[in-house]
């Protein structure tokens, strides 16, 4: 019953991708701290659509892309927005509050 409950909640990440600049979007289960200091998160447990008949081109993308990634460490500056989905979502929990950190306006928008 307590790994049904864990796949019924899962987290819709948007990201700035800093190779181009274009907003990714990813499905994951886990988001954590990151090892790398407070200024990342970790996110893992990729989840994509394997089983729609309709191939999507962004979607196949992005799972080739992460097929080999256990985690992937982001800086908190480059993520856009969190939102938690599902029916049994408990909320995130972070080991090190950062809700006090300050974040500054960066110069790192896409050219025009």
């Amino acid at each position: 019953m307590a790994s049904n409950k864990k796949e019924s909640t899962f987290f819709l990440v948007h990201y700035r991708d800093p190779k181009d600049g274009q907003i990714v979007a990813l499905k994951v289960r886990r988001i954590e701290d990151s090892s790398l200091g407070l200024s990342f998160i970790r996110i893992s447990d990729f989840i994509f659509d394997t089983e729609s008949v309709v191939v999507q081109p962004v979607e196949e993308q992005l799972r080739k892309r992460f097929e080999n990634v256990k985690s992937l460490h982001l800086s908190i500056y480059s993520v856009v927005s969190i939102e938690e989905l599902g029916m049994k979502h408990v909320g995130l929990k972070f080991r090190k509050d950062k809700s006090n950190l300050i974040s500054f306006p960066s110069d790192h928008s896409p050219s025009k």
